[in-house]
């Protein structure tokens, strides 16, 4: 099966969620102020996944009518 948008969109944004992940992991926030910015994006990310596989699986049910 192809990729699909939703499916590129979700790659790209695990890639980055992983990268901050690391980030952290790693012990790279040199101060609290970036430990809670850097936990900011993980959430924006969450949050992003969270609607591309809602959209996907809504598009992919309008589909299928």
């Amino acid at each position: 099966m192809a990729k699909t948008v939703f499916d590129v969109l979700n790659e790209k944004l695990t890639e980055l969620k992983a990268s901050s992940e690391d980030f952290l992991k790693s012990g790279g926030a040199k101060d609290f102020a970036e430990y809670r910015e850097v936990c900011g994006v993980i959430r924006g990310l969450n949050a992003a996944l969270r609607e591309v596989g809602d959209l996907s699986r809504n598009y992919m049910d309008d589909n299928d009518d």
